[in-house]
């Protein structure tokens, strides 16, 4: 009886875990048509409504700021609770938000809707956490595989999002409602759908099985009390890491993309052709992700963050001369960089979610969260202090350097991982 249990119970861990990525990568797909929407079109919404080009770029940190801060409540539901109502969460908070953004469109107020944009965020938190959900049940050696298939959905909501909003405005004309509204309303009801999704199909809850099939397994080793994450990570090096590296790698990431528009018009470029460089960008950041997955699970995931901060390194080489009308230069930069921080992403959160025990992970894997959303925003402010002072160029050469310290980082830390 012993070998038949021993034989036939991975099957439906397997199975169930199959099952988990499969409605994670539903819920990605909705959500990621929502947020696209949102970040394609409330910096030009905002910007036509309030009549300023001010307002516009501060609807776009209205929506990061609403990331970072919805990541704490959300991490900390999930370690009390479980993946399901914490990602519930995240987006029914942004379903919330994108409804609000229609009710300020409705009534033409450009304050309400950098209110509105706040908790639409949250949806954005979410995206971001179910990728730490695909690994609850996964083996070690698999985890960097599941988690980098559920970054990958997002592409599909990507790109769809976008190309809805026209067919979206029309609906709206004909339900009676602004026009501008429509992408909005879209992005309420893929919300919504998302948060149904994983209310119905997280059942049982990956991260309180997994806690649950840990207690079972005896051990001598007394439990640990609950402590805050930073206290959590500080006690792993390794997890130190992984954060700094998720961080830094977002930071460039940020900075370089969300300038390249600017630059690009300052050149004389079409909006067609900058949408395109944009586009290219996009697909680098999540086409080739489970590529990266598996090479993490292959080769280990400090090798991986090694090409991440390479390609890092080499697109901001490749950018920093690029003049403003040599859109195939800033291309390849572009996507350099969109496939530098696929690589680090995938790695570093698997190599996250490896340093630190189970009873602390989903506090160590907010504060990750939490940490890169600040750096992006951090890097967007920054970018455009370097560009107004320095030029483009400069941006791109310090890009570069700032990818050769973190894979000089990286690279000691391989090597110590090497030896221990």
């Amino acid at each position: 009886m012993t070998d038949d249990v021993a034989v036939t119970t991975p099957a439906p861990t397997a199975d169930l875990q199959r099952r988990v990525v499969g409605v994670l990568v539903v819920a990605q797909v909705l959500g990621g048509v929502g947020v696209s929407t949102g970040i394609a079109l409330a910096s030009l919404t905002a910007a036509e409504l309030s009549g300023s080009d001010v307002i516009g770029g501060a609807a776009l940190t209205a929506m990061v700021v609403g990331t970072a801060l919805a990541a704490l409540p959300v991490s900390r539901l999930a370690a009390r609770s479980g993946r399901r109502p914490a990602l519930v969460l995240g987006y029914g908070g942004g379903a919330v938000g994108a409804a609000g953004a229609v009710g300020a469109l409705s009534i033409g107020s450009w304050p309400l809707l950098l209110v509105a944009l706040v908790p639409f965020g949250a949806a954005s938190a979410a995206g971001l956490a179910a990728r730490f959900a695909a690994t609850d049940l996964a083996e070690p050696g698999s985890r960097a595989r599941s988690l980098a298939l559920v970054v990958w959905a997002v592409t599909v909501g990507a790109v769809a999002g976008p190309n809805l909003a026209g067919p979206m405005q029309e609906l709206a004309r004909a339900l009676g409602l602004v026009a501008q509204s429509g992408p909005f309303l879209l992005a309420a009801v893929t919300f919504g759908a998302a948060a149904a999704v994983v209310s119905a199909g997280l059942r049982p809850d990956p991260l309180v099985l997994a806690r649950e099939r840990e207690a079972a397994v005896p051990t001598t080793v007394p439990a640990a009390p609950a402590r805050s994450a930073w206290s959590a990570a500080r006690e792993h090096p390794t997890a130190l890491l992984a954060i700094g590296a998720i961080a830094v790698s977002h930071l460039l990431m940020v900075g370089l993309m969300s300038l390249t528009p600017v630059h690009m018009h300052h050149g004389g470029a079409t909006v067609s052709v900058v949408g395109l460089v944009i586009s290219l960008h996009v697909a680098g950041m999540y086409v080739l992700s489970p590529l990266f997955g598996v090479l993490a699970d292959r080769w280990g995931r400090r090798p991986v963050l090694v090409v991440g901060a390479v390609l890092l390194v080499a697109a901001g080489l490749v950018a920093a001369p690029a003049a403003p009308t040599d859109p195939a230069m800033l291309a390849v930069g572009l996507v350099a960089l969109g496939l530098g921080w696929s690589a680090a992403l995938v790695a570093g959160s698997a190599l996250l979610t490896d340093a630190v025990p189970l009873a602390d992970r989903a506090r160590v894997q907010g504060l990750s969260d939490i940490t890169m959303n600040v750096a992006g925003a951090a890097g967007g402010v920054l970018a455009g202090v370097v560009v107004a002072v320095a030029g483009f160029g400069a941006l791109g050469l310090g890009v570069a350097a700032l990818a050769v310290v973190l894979l000089g980082v990286v690279a000691v830390g391989a090597r110590a991982g090497a030896r221990a």
